[in-house]
């Protein structure tokens, strides 16, 4: 299946800003996550399709997510 990743702020520093990578089917968001070599506590924002998700949702074929970390500042 392809996924489109959309990645923002730190998260994109040498991953890039939008992705589009292919999966085998059942591959769940946590393991796409892993694969970036993003770690779990830095995702703060997890969208599919714009919806807010879980990381343990299988996305589908042409479905894109979006990755946002903690926002900081003061």
């Amino acid at each position: 299946m392809k996924v489109t990743i959309k990645l923002f702020a730190t998260l994109r520093d040498g991953r890039g800003k939008i992705l589009e990578k292919v999966y085998s089917e059942g591959t769940k968001i946590r393991g796409i996550i892993k694969d970036l070599k993003i770690e779990e506590k830095d995702v703060a924002i997890l969208l599919k399709n714009g919806i807010n998700t879980k990381m343990d949702i299988e996305p589908s074929d042409g479905d894109y997510l979006s990755i946002f970390p903690p926002v900081g500042g003061g």
